[in-house]
């Protein structure tokens, strides 16, 4: 049979039940089945971040859904590697309120349904007419259609980033890259917002401005933190990515993140930063620059 167009399709819709039904570890909100789109880079059998980012914003959403609340912050922290087979997601309300609320979903997986893999939350916050004053520091990317392909992506293995059409330019500072993503394939074989249809490509931030050379070395994103200051929009993801290395083995990727219409976030991964194993499954030699 051929692979879905999707990342995910939907096994079970979970127990059905209310955040009042919620015990201490949430209410089962539903099983995912990924499909070959999902798999990671560093790995065949794990789970690429940034579907599954998408994944969660889109239970963390639809649980005891609040349309007078505008999801505005997403936290992942990321406990361990994906495993790319049956995925369990639980939510339950942290902290219910009537103009703020505070909601985690925590993803387990079939052949470990006791570990939590990853913890997620989202800060609902009063939707309100602030249009008025609006601003903001960033300037908007330039458009696709003026910067080039992006060969490195070709350099990289895995489903996910063959999933992926990309056009970068890279900026005048060193580690710092403009890009924008697009991919054919619908996060889940069901409806889903435009805010957890633009997240499902934002994880991939880390590899945008990599300056590391995979065989050598492995730079991993223990979390992933997305700020957003207003729903995105349109089919493409844009990055103005920045990429620091410290000199005990940590990095930090930093990203202002864009719509077709200009900025509308701020995305921030923590990366474990160690000599990679000799049998790295990353062929050729680094990622491409132009």
């Amino acid at each position: 049979m051929p692979t879905p167009h999707v990342y995910y399709e939907r096994v079970d819709r979970g127990s059905g039940g209310s955040p009042a039904d919620a015990g201490p570890t949430g209410v089962h909100t539903g099983t995912w089945r990924p499909t070959e789109h999902v798999e990671g880079a560093w790995n065949d059998h794990e789970q690429h971040m940034a579907p599954v980012a998408g994944l969660l914003a889109h239970e963390l959403e639809s649980y005891a859904p609040r349309p007078d609340l505008t999801a505005s912050r997403f936290s992942y922290e990321i406990l361990g590697l994906i495993p790319l087979e049956q995925t369990m997601i639980n939510c339950r309300v942290v902290r219910p309120g009537r103009t703020i609320e505070l909601v985690e979903a925590v993803l387990t997986t079939v052949s470990a349904p006791d570990r939590p893999v990853i913890r997620a939350s989202v800060w609902r916050l009063s939707r309100q007419d602030t249009a008025a004053i609006s601003r903001g520091p960033a300037e908007p990317l330039p458009p696709a259609a003026e910067m080039g392909d992006w060969a490195g992506l070709t350099q990289w293995p895995g489903g996910f980033i063959r999933s992926l059409q990309g056009r970068t330019v890279e900026a005048d500072t060193p580690g710092r890259r403009l890009a924008w993503l697009h991919s054919d394939v619908a996060l889940v074989d069901e409806p889903a917002s435009a805010t957890a249809t633009f997240l499902r490509l934002v994880d991939a931030a880390n590899g945008i401005a990599a300056t590391l050379n995979p065989y050598e070395w492995m730079f991993p994103n223990t979390d992933l933190q997305i700020h957003l200051w207003r729903t995105p929009g349109g089919d493409r993801t844009g990055y103005d990515t920045i990429a620091s290395i410290g000199p005990d083995g940590v990095g930090v990727t930093q990203t202002v993140l864009h719509d077709e219409h200009g900025p509308v976030g701020r995305a921030t991964q923590l990366l474990t930063v160690r000599p990679a194993p000799g049998s790295a499954r990353v062929s050729g030699a680094a990622p491409a620059t132009g």
